[in-house]
């Protein structure tokens, strides 16, 4: 393939100086980023091995046409995958509850070391491992043709993924592969055929800069399909799908958005066929397939232009991990002015409109939520907004979380030890600290579950 190496690399550079929060600027309502966040944080790139160390992230047609293939994705997650093929090297814990570490700090031995001691000191028993991030690049080295193809390899963050693998194994960690999708500038600049077009001719780009891949194009779905297969057989037993989805832009920035392949198909319909395409394809391997969503698709009745349908979606994947970040939610939100100054009210609103929905889907999977531990905006996030979170799952009826820090590190004193708290952990309840155990004096009951409510 002849490529012009000097154009792509200043393509890139371009596209890494717009890079930025991937928030949606819909007009009625606000889409939440999610794991996909690590635009939100932002350092400047040095080349020296303690700054790299701690660098942030950077951050269907066929399916339609073969039945046999929509017959073997109508089961549900439990009857799909079999308990001996979810994972032989790794048992997956009865309740996941995880860290994202991105890629340069997967692949830093002192980092890991933070992490793992964490894992060792609280209740964290997974992380959640960039394989391939928003920056496009392959974290270890692949053997998949196509990202040599596209160079997508050229940056090599985890130089010994065997070997980080076996150390998760014997430290009982269980290991989740996350790998973004349509948002990946490499492909896009040295295959722009497979990037969505511009009606007036070349590849879209958004305001923001950024290209971005065509969910209907099947050799989109195959490069990452691969990828996913390749780390499964090294060991991860469960892959998680992010920026699966069409781009987020204000509506008259995607009317010039033009999408070859989609012969009809809706954009709920093409996520949906990836999804189920993606699940069936690596059951051979033994691997689950989750998928991060907006957190907004847990309370939206409709898809908001991205693909995403909290019905469309619940019952071909293994789990669903919505984003429900407080601070990604506008102002009125769940009937709230300042939804980031008060995380437990917020959470438990989204899982709770998330477990009804699930409710009424055949097969429905899991519901696993991302939850904040950075800070954007007021208040500063701490242990009493972190622990409000994870407690505010626990309230709705979920034990499962995973913590997002676009830096991976995190607040430990929000996390609860083995053996248990020494004392009682505070929470941000109606922008109030209060122990946790007087939550109930400013809770508004009418939106939390009630039969979940113990009094813990």
């Amino acid at each position: 393939m002849l490529r012009a190496p000097g154009l792509i690399f200043a393509t890139l550079i371009l596209l890494a100086c717009n890079a930025g929060p991937s928030t949606s600027e819909f007009s009625e309502s606000q889409a939440q980023s999610g794991p996909e966040s690590s635009d939100l944080v932002t350092s400047p790139i040095s080349s020296t091995e303690e700054e790299v160390e701690n660098r942030l992230a950077n951050i269907g047609e066929e399916f339609s046409a073969n039945p046999e293939l929509q017959s073997a994705v109508l089961s549900g997650p439990e009857d799909h995958l079999s308990d001996e093929k979810s994972g032989e090297r790794f048992t997956r814990p009865p309740a996941v509850k995880g860290l994202y570490v991105n890629a340069w700090a997967a692949g830093s031995r002192t980092r890991m070391d933070a992490l793992v001691d964490i894992a060792q000191r609280t209740e964290v028993n997974a992380f959640v491992i960039d394989i391939k991030d928003a920056s496009g690049y392959v974290s270890h080295s692949t053997e998949v043709e196509f990202a040599h193809e596209v160079s997508a390899t050229e940056e090599i963050r985890i130089r010994d993924l065997s070997g980080l693998l076996m150390r998760l194994e014997q430290e009982q960690i269980y290991p989740i592969a996350r790998i973004v999708i349509v948002k990946d500038p490499i492909v896009a600049v040295s295959r722009p055929d497979l990037a969505v077009q511009d009606s007036a001719g070349g590849v879209w780009i958004d305001s923001k800069g950024i290209v971005w891949l065509n969910p209907y194009k099947r050799e989109v779905w195959d490069y990452h399909v691969d990828l996913a297969r390749e780390v499964a057989q090294m060991g991860f037993p469960e892959i998680q799908w992010d920026y699966v989805r069409f781009p987020d832009a204000p509506e008259q920035e995607r009317e010039r958005a033009v999408y070859p392949g989609a012969d009809g198909l809706s954009k709920t319909e093409a996520i949906r066929n990836f999804l189920s395409y993606s699940r069936v394809a690596l059951a051979s391997v033994g691997a689950r397939v989750t998928a991060d969503v907006f957190g907004l698709t847990t309370s939206a009745s409709r898809d908001v232009g991205i693909g995403q349908l909290w019905e469309s979606f619940i019952d071909v994947v293994d789990a669903a991990l919505p984003m429900v970040y407080p601070s990604h939610y506008w102002s009125g939100s769940f009937g709230i002015d300042t939804p980031n100054a008060y995380p437990y009210e917020i959470v438990n609103s989204a899982l709770g409109d998330a477990l009804r929905r699930s409710a009424q889907v055949d097969g429905a999977a899991s519901t696993i939520p991302w939850l904040q531990d950075f800070t954007l905006g007021d208040p500063p996030y701490g242990s009493p907004e972190v622990r409000a979170q994870i407690q505010a799952a626990h309230d709705a009826g979920i034990n499962e979380w995973v913590l997002w820090n676009p830096g991976s590190r995190y607040t430990e004193s929000a996390l609860e030890p083995i053996g248990g708290f020494r004392e009682e952990p505070l929470v941000r309840v109606g922008n109030t600290l209060i122990p946790v155990s007087r939550r109930w004096e400013l809770i508004d009951t009418t939106t939390v579950l009630p039969d979940t409510l113990d009094g813990r």
